[in-house]
């Protein structure tokens, strides 16, 4: 028998950066009582994205914020979409370049991640936002 869940949960960024969603997503599942099946979640925004990424030592996350800034430093001279400041065409840029959805699978109650994984927002904007994230819950028991 499949049962869908829905819920919306909304992230307050303390800026750019990654931000682990990790046990908002793990709650929902609990809550919904969901043993196996699969979660879905999708963030309504273009200027911040979803990834998967190793929740154990910090510099991991570091180490992809400054590659992202990298790839897509702000401030450049062909960027026409600035409306919102030097930010706003490289955020829209970051999060192209990544995801908007994640689809991951649950058994025995938990998450399928990898030893070190985590999820999280990736907030491409300089200022702190509140971002919707949907999540879609399938349980196959």
């Amino acid at each position: 028998m499949f049962e869908w869940h829905k819920a919306t949960i909304q992230v307050e960024t303390r800026g750019k950066g990654l931000h682990n969603i990790t046990p908002q997503l793990e709650g929902a599942i609990r809550e919904w009582g969901i043993r196996n099946g699969i979660l879905h979640i999708f963030i309504q925004h273009t200027s911040a994205s979803l990834v998967v990424n190793e929740s154990y030592d910090p510099s991991a996350r570091e180490d992809l914020e400054a590659f992202m800034d990298h790839l897509v430093p702000e401030g450049q001279s062909y960027f026409r979409h600035t409306l919102e400041g030097a930010d706003d065409s490289p955020s829209h840029m970051r999060a192209m370049l990544t995801t908007t959805s994640l689809s991951i699978p649950v058994d025995d109650g938990q998450l399928s991640l990898g030893t070190w994984q985590g999820v999280y927002l990736f907030e491409h904007r300089r200022q702190p936002h509140a971002r919707k994230i949907l999540l879609r819950g399938m349980s196959v028991d």
